[in-house]
């Protein structure tokens, strides 16, 4: 700003109010100031910008892990409406729970930002506390703590739908696989999908076995992991609901280098909408992960700009996707008649 308003002859003020478009410039120095500020390719400082307002016009967004189709997708769809609206945006991510303990113990975001989306992150009473200590509008997605604002999908219903769809199809043991110790940290969609497949057990008078329900990483070598888990039980189950497509995914390409069939030998559903469910022809409960990003985005917009949310809650809709990784067991199928010839 120096170097515009040494070269235009006037003061920085004055250079500062014709950028800003304040009145007490005439239009003639205004025009002189913007040419020179556009041949010296002069950009407006955010920084100083906002540090003379009190604020520093930036959300920052935190996720568990960028190394995830997942994450990365709703967090592109975050920083896309943000962007679009001429906000900065900071990227923490926090992958692990020693990354996680070091995040809220330090708050770094808290001074560097006005407003913080938390992305579905995993987390233990006392951080989600911590978050009252932040000094910031707060976000949230797939979470629902104190009063903040929340973008969500029913994971009850999420499991539902998957394990009534095996139910349907006759499979009466059904394995589910989650990636969230209850006993360390809260994963609330975790949680309610875990409630959602006790749900359906019990609507189709089914008993859960302990060893059923399996708790690996969210990883593909966490699908690994589960799908050998599976494999070593004296009785496999039937069908299993995998608490995400690349679990899924993982599962799928485990057993089948175990020459099992899927789904003649074990049925295999996800969730999520991943792009490679489709391409391997895997049956998924759908979600708008880039559409959960972008309303996210949109919320912190709202809290920068001062305007109340009166919709605590936005809940997106869900939906099955059948294909080929589900079918019958294949005890019901050997149970059927012949078909005359």
């Amino acid at each position: 700003m120096a170097d515009v308003a040494r070269e235009a002859g006037v003061s920085v003020a004055t250079v500062s109010r014709a950028l800003r478009g304040l009145s007490g410039v005439s239009e003639p120095t205004r025009q002189r100031i913007m040419g020179l500020a556009d041949t010296m390719s002069y950009v407006v400082s955010p920084e100083a910008s906002h540090l003379s307002r009190g604020s520093t016009g930036r959300v920052a967004i935190v996720v568990p892990t960028l190394d995830s189709w997942f994450f990365s997708t709703m967090l592109a769809g975050a920083q896309a409406e943000l962007q679009e609206a001429g906000v900065d945006v900071l990227v923490y991510q926090v992958d692990g729970a020693a990354a996680r303990e070091r995040f809220f113990e330090q708050l770094p975001a808290r001074r560097k930002a006005d407003a913080m989306i938390a992305m579905t992150l995993p987390l233990t009473d006392a951080q989600a506390a911590r978050l009252a200590d932040l000094g910031m509008a707060v976000v949230l997605t797939g979470a629902r703590i104190h009063d903040h604002p929340r973008v969500l999908i029913d994971d009850v219903e999420v499991a539902l739908h998957a394990v009534r769809h095996l139910v349907a199809l006759g499979h009466t043991r059904i394995a589910m696989v989650r990636s969230t110790d209850p006993a360390t940290e809260t994963s609330f969609a975790d949680m309610d999908r875990t409630t959602g497949y006790h749900r359906a057990l019990a609507e189709a008078g089914i008993e859960p076995l302990p060893e059923h329900l399996l708790t690996v990483p969210h990883s593909l070598k966490g699908g690994v992991q589960a799908a050998e888990a599976l494999l070593s039980m004296r009785e496999p189950p039937t069908a299993v609901f995998a608490y995400s497509d690349e679990l899924a995914l993982a599962i799928v390409q485990t057993l089948r280098r175990a020459r099992l069939r899927v789904p003649e030998d074990l049925s295999v559903v996800g969730v999520d909408g991943h792009p490679l469910a489709e391409l391997n022809d895997l049956t998924t409960v759908e979600q708008p992960v880039a559409a959960q990003g972008r309303l996210a985005g949109r919320l912190a917009l709202d809290a920068l700009s001062g305007i109340e949310v009166r919709d605590r809650e936005q809940r997106l809709p869900t939906r099955l996707r059948v294909r080929g990784t589900t079918a019958p067991p294949r005890a019901a199928v050997d149970r059927q008649p012949a078909q005359p010839h």
